[in-house]
């Protein structure tokens, strides 16, 4: 067995527009780089093959600074990052090649629509593409889009779902949390929409992207603590984009079959984020009912409006297993509607990738969620929206 021992003095680490304070002296056992949690971390371009890695420091307390807003109604969070890996073990040929991030043409996307919120302020480099784990990315998105995934017209429920995919807002799951999403969804009668949103700059040539990832968790380039209004600040494009999505749907709602009232949403990850913040900060948008994968469980305060909470989480995800179930706790204590599914296995991004864990169950059962809420079946004359 191969084991890593990573020790991080006391610094700040920014990732996935989350605030992470590392002390010293907390010492975790996490068995989670096998093969499967391979491909998830790699999602993130932090890659590790070996079966157990230990992280000795001290995690304290984090602060979510999604947005302004939101940020005012966050209480302080416990995210125990497990394996923020930037070791880069050996791995096996065969596993290594398959980790191997591959830049791509962009593929064609011949149904996807700009959504008017404008290039990304400042951005210098292009959109760019790769695979990796068989499945496509997207990186230094500057102009957002929204591809529609419509359901055949006689199984049509009405119901429609904006599909955020993850990727530490560096990057973008497109295919494992996106097109392969909403195929699902539009095959169960749900019109989806994959939204690709605007997403931080990283460096154009793929060598000095890997680069910036391990500089970014070895140390080397630790910026200093983000004033929070400049970090709650940062999220305000990809918020802007899920409004945008969502008045883009309602303004050709009778176009695409769909009823304005039951416009759900789900993220993955950092989607998962954007999921949550468009929830409590994304003022118009009001989505019907939302699924939070794999992302951040913080407790927060929990809007009157609040929808209907879908959460899905894998035990022995390295990034959000271990800080608590707080935002469980606000639904409920608020008196909503929230389910909560925790597999055994699955590490993170897990997605639509076919595995032998029961977290590729989380589709079937998001898809029962909804039809529970009635949107697998056309709503009833004068109705409309999730029940609450």
């Amino acid at each position: 067995m191969h084991t890593v021992v990573v020790h991080i003095d006391k610094n700040v680490i920014v990732s996935c527009d989350l605030v992470f304070r590392i002390g010293t002296r907390f010492q975790t056992s996490a068995r989670y780089f096998s093969r499967d949690t391979a491909r998830s971390v790699g999602q993130y371009s932090l890659t590790t093959n070996q079966p157990q890695l230990e992280v000795n420091g001290d995690m304290r307390q984090v602060s979510n600074l999604w947005t302004k807003r939101s940020f005012a109604r966050l209480s302080t969070s416990r995210l125990v990052v497990a394996a923020l890996a930037f070791v880069a073990v050996l791995a096996a040929p065969a596993q290594a090649q398959d980790n191997k991030m591959t830049p791509i043409a962009t593929p064609a996307q011949p149904n996807a629509i700009e959504i008017g919120t404008g290039p990304l302020p400042d951005a210098k480099n292009p959109e760019s593409w790769h695979s990796q784990y068989g499945s496509k990315f997207a990186r230094n998105v500057t102009v957002a889009t929204l591809t529609p995934f419509l359901p055949d017209p006689t199984k049509a429920s009405g119901a429609a779902v904006v599909v955020a995919p993850g990727g530490g807002f560096r990057t973008l799951s497109m295919e494992n949390e996106g097109w392969n999403v909403a195929r699902a969804l539009a095959e169960k009668g749900v019109a989806a929409f994959v939204l690709k949103y605007r997403l931080n700059q990283t460096p154009a040539d793929m060598p000095g992207f890997e680069q910036s990832m391990r500089e970014m968790f070895s140390g080397t380039a630790r910026p200093p603590r983000p004033d929070p209004e400049k970090a709650m600040a940062g999220l305000a494009p990809q918020i802007a984009d899920a409004r945008a999505a969502f008045a883009l749907i309602r303004k050709r709602a009778a176009e695409w079959h769909v009823d304005p009232n039951r416009i759900g949403m789900v993220g993955f990850s950092a989607g998962a984020m954007l999921t949550m913040a468009t929830t409590l900060a994304g003022e118009d948008a009001k989505p019907a009912f939302i699924g939070n994968i794999y992302g951040p469980l913080a407790p927060l305060t929990v809007p009157a409006d609040a929808p209907p909470l879908f959460i899905a989480l894998a035990a022995d995800d390295p990034f959000f297993a271990n800080g608590g179930y707080g935002l469980i706790d606000s639904w409920k204590a608020a008196k909503h509607p929230v389910e909560f599914h925790l597999y055994e296995q699955g590490g993170h991004g897990f997605g639509m990738y076919p595995k032998e864990t029961t977290s590729t169950g989380w589709f079937e059962a998001f898809a029962r969620w909804i039809g529970m809420h009635g949107m697998l079946k056309p709503a009833a004359s004068g109705s409309g929206g999730a029940a609450n």
